[in-house]
């Protein structure tokens, strides 16, 4: 089952790795670092291997069965 998340964003920009501790997929900076070291993580659809590309607002980003869309 998909869920989705919807984050709000009140800066610019948010750093992947923060954006996956932030939603809760991951427990930790460190590991979202990892999931996206891992190629676990696309952004609008395309594999993201930067782990601090900065993400902003109208961009979707998928983790295995989530989908975050950045408000």
């Amino acid at each position: 089952m998909s869920q989705n998340i919807e984050f709000d964003l009140t800066t610019e920009y948010v750093e992947l790795c923060n954006l996956l501790k932030l939603v809760g997929l991951a427990d930790s900076g460190g590991r979202g670092k990892t999931m996206v070291a891992e190629g676990m993580v696309k952004v609008d659809g395309v594999i993201e291997t930067r782990k601090t590309a900065k993400i902003r607002k109208n961009q979707t980003v998928l983790v295995e069965n989530h989908t975050i869309q950045v408000k």
